[in-house]
C-alpha cells in the first residue's frame, strides 16, 4: 500500500491530500530515509513522522484496510 495511503487509513493523518505534502516537504522518512508519498508500506518498515516540534516514531505491523476507525491503531505500534 501506498504511503500516503497508509498515513489516511491507520488515522495518523487526516486527509490523503496532507499525508502527500508532508512527505513532498520530507517530514516523513521510512528506516532512517526521506521517502515520497508513492513508497509501498511493509510490515516492519520503521516510520518517522515529524509533526512541527513533535516527532512520532513507529513500527508498521499491517498494511491490509482496517474494518472500522477503532482498528485504525491495530496498524502500528509507537517506538
Amino acid at each position: 500500500m501506498r504511503l500516503d495511503k497508509w498515513l489516511k487509513v491507520s488515522r495518523l493523518i487526516k486527509r490523503r491530500t496532507v499525508a502527500n505534502e508532508a512527505c513532498d516537504n520530507e517530514r516523513i522518512s521510512a528506516n532512517g530515509r526521506v521517502v515520497k508519498a508513492s513508497y509501498e508500506v511493509k510490515v516492519g518498515d520503521q516510520l518517522e513522522i515529524r509533526f512541527g516540534a513533535r516527532t512520532v516514531r513507529l513500527e508498521v505491523l499491517s498494511v491490509t484496510e482496517p474494518k472500522g476507525k477503532e482498528n485504525a491503531v491495530l496498524l502500528y505500534k509507537e517506538l
